[in-house]
């Protein structure tokens, strides 16, 4: 099976063709010339995710040697993480990427070496985000940005549990301490734990 993916942005422009004739005529002439018998599905979506509702749905029946062919890469997707998904998905489940305007077919050999290339520029590029994101959240923390919902425990108890810690006192004293003074915990119960102080330590970042 053979399909065709058209898309634009707009509904407007699904309305009137604007877009879709070019795609469709680049497509027909790939397809007069392979003697493809091509199913095309056209969709007005936005390029932002893969999370579109004829795309999803090409891409549930696509199996083993079948071909998903554009007339132009950003039909399919603009972002390098996403194509790379995708080259991984019909690399795992044996189904072909044909992007005209990108000179890619991954029924060729050449097509196969492109992929792969992009694959590793697809995970250099989430291992490079995920690490700029580390990296973001760490100074953050530096400059007692919390991450997470917002403590139930009163700023008051906070304090001074941070107070007792920085005064030298250990997590299990602490613990005694608060437990001695019948101060409830997050969950509200009045025993505390050593293990419960050091998370409440660790989220003032103390």
């Amino acid at each position: 099976m053979i399909y065709a993916y058209l898309r634009v942005s707009t509904d407007h422009q699904a309305g009137d063709g604007h877009g879709l004739d070019a795609q469709r005529a680049a497509i027909e002439h790939e397809a007069e010339y392979r003697e493809w018998d091509v199913t095309y599905i056209e969709e007005a979506a936005s390029a932002v995710s893969l999370d579109r509702i004829e795309l999803n749905w090409i891409l549930g029946d696509l199996g083993d040697g079948d071909t998903l062919v554009v007339a132009k890469l950003d039909r399919l997707s603009r972002s390098v993480v996403d194509f790379g998904n995708l080259l991984a998905m019909s690399k795992a489940r044996g189904w072909n990427i044909v992007a005209l305007d990108f000179g890619m077919d991954t029924t060729t050999p050449n097509g196969k070496l492109v992929a792969n290339i992009l694959m590793s520029v697809a995970e250099w590029e989430r291992e490079t985000i995920a690490q700029r994101t580390k990296e973001g959240m760490a100074a953050a923390k530096a400059k007692g940005v919390r991450f997470g919902p917002e403590s139930p425990l009163p700023d008051k108890t906070r304090t001074e549990i941070v107070k007792l810690s920085s005064a030298g006192n250990g997590n299990a004293s602490i613990a005694r301490h608060l437990t001695g003074l019948g101060i409830p915990t997050a969950g509200g119960k009045l025993v505390w734990s050593a293990s419960q102080v050091r998370r409440v330590l660790i989220r003032e970042g103390a």
